[in-house]
């Protein structure tokens, strides 16, 4: 009995043909693309929808639209955002001019205020009282002409004195000021109610 061995060229092209051959083996074709390009649909249509969503918010921003395309949803959304902005600027200007307005009034009221008209026509007059406590201390009482930085200044003429104030307390009424106050010395000089009357009626006359 004799064998027939086929030959090897023969079984090789059965075998790279890609289809159905001597030994009964099929080749398997994968492509790789296909998985790439379902991702790749998948994104896209994310992208869609998020923009869908994205231009039905606009257009619900936007009280007037002339057409419902997306171009001309974008068109009317960029006409009504200059329109607001103009508003504002308009909005914004009218403020301005009020503020300008506001100041010019308090600036004139102010340089039409006289404190001391003011209080001549109410009947006070500058005056300063002084009371005895003991020998370093005095209850002082000094109506003055209401001035801006008077207050201060009168503080300053004390210190330079020597005179230090506690429990000090200021009213204004009609164009004066009212400043109520212990009054003691510095370096617990004895204070007494003449000379100390007469340095704060120096100082009220030069503040």
């Amino acid at each position: 009995m004799e064998f027939v061995v086929p030959a090897m060229d023969d079984l090789c092209i059965a075998q790279e043909g890609g289809r159905r051959g001597r030994l009964g083996q099929r080749t398997v074709d994968y492509d790789d693309t296909k998985e790439y390009k379902s991702k790749n649909l998948g994104a896209e249509r994310r992208r869609r929808k998020k923009l869908s969503e994205r231009l039905l918010a606009l257009r619900a921003s936007v009280p007037i639209i002339t057409n419902m395309n997306k171009a001309t949803i974008i068109a009317d959304a960029i006409t009504y955002i200059q329109e607001l902005q103009k508003h504002v600027k308009h909005l914004s200007d009218q403020l301005l001019e009020m503020d300008e307005l506001s100041e010019e009034a308090v600036k004139t009221r102010s340089d039409e205020f006289d404190p001391a008209e003011e209080m001549k026509q109410c009947g006070i007059m500058e005056d300063v009282q002084v009371t005895y406590v003991d020998e370093t201390k005095l209850w002082i009482k000094i109506i003055l002409e209401k001035k801006r930085g008077r207050f201060t200044r009168l503080i300053e003429a004390l210190s330079y004195l020597g005179l230090e104030l506690t429990e000090t307390t200021v009213t204004t009424y009609r164009g004066a000021m009212l400043v109520s106050s212990f009054v003691e010395g510095a370096y617990g000089d004895t204070l007494t109610v003449q000379q100390t009357k007469e340095y704060l009626l120096e100082i009220i006359r030069t503040i």
